[in-house]
């Protein structure tokens, strides 16, 4: 049996597809920040981008260069978690607003928490959606106090891998395995 779609199914199935492809675009810049992946990074944005984050106004490629040099100066690691999106799809530009949770654990063990939104604008070029412009609007910054790391005197703990901000991190290991010993604590 066949079955037909409707041009408003089609519409929609676009939609959802330009949506997701936006949506991995927005990770991409997050997971290449963390992970000090360059290439990773510069994937979500088109060379032409223009970036305007607190005191930077730039390039991707310049924003690279300041945000790891400022990120490895000042913490051991940092996690950009994405949020609430709201995306705005018109032909071959969209607009977005993407809430963010940044924490970093700074060099002397405190904690750093910051939330507020990217909102950008892509273009779909040669048919990739790509950040061409993004404005990093922080809304509130604060320190929260620091707690030992759990499970970090494990001995085994980092036998599948440990935690990196490089392409060395066991996010990356294809395919991924364990090579810890069956444990199930009493």
């Amino acid at each position: 049996m066949t079955t037909s779609v409707t041009d408003d199914q089609l519409a929609k199935l676009t939609r959802l597809l330009d949506r997701q492809e936006i949506q991995d675009t927005l990770t991409r810049f997050s997971r290449g920040m963390d992970r000090f992946d360059r290439d990773l990074f510069l994937s979500a944005f088109h060379d032409d981008a223009t970036i305007a984050a607190g005191d930077f106004v730039g390039s991707p490629v310049d924003l690279f260069t300041w945000a790891s040099a400022m990120h490895e100066a000042g913490q051991y690691a940092t996690h950009h978690n994405l949020l609430n999106l709201t995306v705005d799809i018109d032909g071959d530009t969209a607009h977005s607003e993407l809430y963010y949770l940044f924490v970093g654990r700074n060099r002397d063990d405190s904690n750093w928490i910051a939330g507020g939104r990217y909102i950008d604008r892509l273009e779909r070029r040669d048919g990739q959606w790509r950040i061409a412009l993004r404005t990093n609007a922080i809304e509130w910054s604060g320190l929260v106090p620091t707690m030992p790391i759990p499970f970090a005197d494990v001995p085994d703990i980092h036998v599948n891998g440990t935690p990196s901000r490089s392409t060395e991190d066991p996010s990356y290991a294809r395919p991924l395995l364990n090579k810890r010993a069956p444990n199930i604590p009493s």
